[in-house]
């Protein structure tokens, strides 16, 4: 049984995980968890998903938004890594166009920095080769001039030239509802604000959760032959509900990320630079900003709602000025900002940015399997390795016949579009549907973007919503993405629509500001809340816009 994938749907969702035995449980909706339940269903597994927030609201929204291709392992001498993450990127890539996008990135070489002319030339060669990299992608070596004309904002001082290589930029959010969806799609049922607050034991194994509804309360138990913890940063509280976090722990380290308009910081070009400390920072453009970070410090504090500091904040401006001196950056310019937390598996003696990113998958004695570290890159070979070790129990304590994983070549909710190749053409022939249905060319071209084979269905809600749109004072490029989300995306309440749908609160913070009163209005029109209930939701939101433009004092 398929249920529709609606916020207003959610106790229907309920409804049908109760509807016959399950055979996995996934604790968690972020990429790691919804990579999960995509491979799991699609190999004949009646898989659930729970997620105590908003899906993607953890970790997986607040990254640096790029599909990596690994070359930082590279100095590592991590070969393995370098060739498995670089051969996934381009899978990534290819099942999901629309929200991942080829960004050259320029890696500056100053005289006395990390990075050396004749190493990085050498590094990146062996980067192309193990990545697996496309033949019009692979790395140019850029002359002093030419880096200059590349990037005019960058350092002059010591600047011998540059290496010229492709990453992958993506909505990291959008990404993982994206899998999520076409997890759904396929017959997976997943709830978000639907914490689980304890396991159901038999003989000392485990055979189901109780969970929580967060939005009303109302308990639920479900069994399932299978539980993944896949809860990022909360995978160690799953292992102690467990009494199993024993041996290896998590060790959380806290990025922060900075926004900026391209009218203060007009860079043209996205840059990958070392800092003064060793450490390397990356500064990207992106729809009319520029975004830097990451800081990589470790953190002690609730990861529920990480934030940036001061020192953070000071820390990245201080990395800009240096590899742009001519921009006369002040606080005032930062426009937004967000704070992630990742969960990196403990090393002894070693800073937050010499611990490994590699994923690892324990079994406690009760049964319980769970997943941690990894990156979004390696999100689908990741829940591959641990479906496989799922099929593999089953078969060996059940007979239940192994099925590979067939997702290598499988798109994901909105990846419809003839492969990548193809995608600039879709988007052309989407925008002139659109313009053909009455829509703005530049708003149909928009949708087809960020929607990929999606868009249909938006432009089938533009012609539905035209009589609202007065009566709610939302346009048509607010209302209708708005409706998608909640009837399509499970989008419950206005943090989810304005941060993790659209990424605004990020990257158009004034847009949220301009509409958050209406799309509460709206919201509450459609739910039902109380007078209660929209006042907690709108000060949720007003937090989070706070939030993402002051920092929090040092403590």
């Amino acid at each position: 049984m398929t249920v529709a994938f609606s916020a207003t749907g959610r106790k229907s969702m309920t409804e049908a995980m109760g509807q016959g035995p399950l055979d996995l449980i996934v604790v968690g909706g972020g990429i790691t968890g919804a990579g999960i339940a995509l491979d799991a269903v699609t190999r004949g597994l009646r898989t659930a998903v729970f997620e105590m927030q908003d899906f993607a609201a953890g970790t997986s929204s607040r990254s640096t938004k790029l599909v990596h291709g690994g070359l930082r392992y590279l100095k590592q001498f991590d070969i393995k890594t370098v060739s498995e993450v670089g051969k996934e990127r381009a899978i990534v890539y290819e099942n999901g166009p629309h929200v991942t996008t080829p960004e050259w990135m320029l890696l500056p070489l100053h005289r006395g920095g990390t990075f050396g002319r004749f190493s990085t030339g050498i590094g990146l060669r062996i980067y192309d080769f193990l990545a697996g990299v496309k033949h019009h992608e692979r790395r140019r070596m850029l002359s002093e001039q030419e880096t200059k004309t590349r990037e005019p904002l960058l350092k002059r001082e010591g600047l011998l030239g540059g290496g010229y290589y492709v990453e992958y930029r993506t909505d990291d959010a959008r990404l993982t509802i994206e899998v999520m969806k076409e997890a759904v799609h396929n017959g997976a049922m997943a709830i978000n604000y639907m914490k689980v607050d304890s396991f159901i034991y038999e003989n000392d194994k485990i055979v189901g959760v109780r969970v929580i509804d967060q939005l009303d309360g109302e308990r639920f138990e479900y069994r399932a032959r299978k539980i993944i913890n896949a809860a990022g940063p909360w995978v160690d509280e799953l292992r102690n509900k467990d009494h199993s976090k024993t041996g290896k722990h998590l060790q959380l380290s806290k990025g922060v990320h900075l926004v900026i308009d391209q009218s203060r910081f007009p860079l043209k070009q996205a840059i990958y630079f070392d800092t003064p400390d060793g450490r390397m920072v990356f500064a990207i453009p992106r729809d009319g900003k520029t975004y830097v970070g990451t800081t990589d410090t470790f953190y002690r504090g609730d990861p529920l709602r990480p934030v940036m500091t001061k020192e953070d904040r000071d820390y990245i401006m201080a990395a800009i000025h240096y590899m742009f001196p001519t921009i006369q950056l002040r606080v005032e310019d930062i426009e937004s900002s967000w704070a992630g937390v990742r969960p990196l598996i403990y090393e002894e003696g070693k800073s937050a940015s010499e611990i490994s990113r590699h994923d690892e998958i324990w079994q406690s004695p009760s049964g319980l399997i769970t997943i941690a570290g990894g990156k979004l890159t390696g999100y689908r070979k990741m829940a591959e390795t641990i479906v496989d070790l799922v099929m593999q129990l089953l078969s060996r304590e059940e007979g239940q016949a192994f099925v590979q994983a067939m997702t290598k070549k499988l798109p994901i909710s909105g990846g419809n579009v003839g492969g990548s190749d193809a995608f600039p053409d879709f988007v052309q022939k989407k925008t002139e549907e659109g313009a053909q249905r009455g829509l703005e060319a530049i708003l149909a071209k928009t949708w087809a973007h960020h929607y990929g084979s999606n868009a249909d269905r938006l432009f089938e809600l533009a012609d539905r919503c035209r009589g609202q749109v007065e009566a709610t004072g939302l346009p048509l490029e607010v209302l209708v993405p708005l409706v998608y989300a909640i009837e399509e995306e499970m989008t419950v309440k206005p943090v989810d629509f304005f941060i993790r749908r659209t990424g605004a609160l990020f990257f158009n913070i004034q847009w949220v500001r301009d509409w958050k009163e209406r799309v509460i209005g709206f919201m509450t029109s459609i739910f039902g809340w109380t007078p209660e209930q929209r006042t907690e939701y709108t000060e949720e939101l007003d937090i989070a816009l706070h939030q993402a433009v002051v920092p929090m004092e040092s403590l």
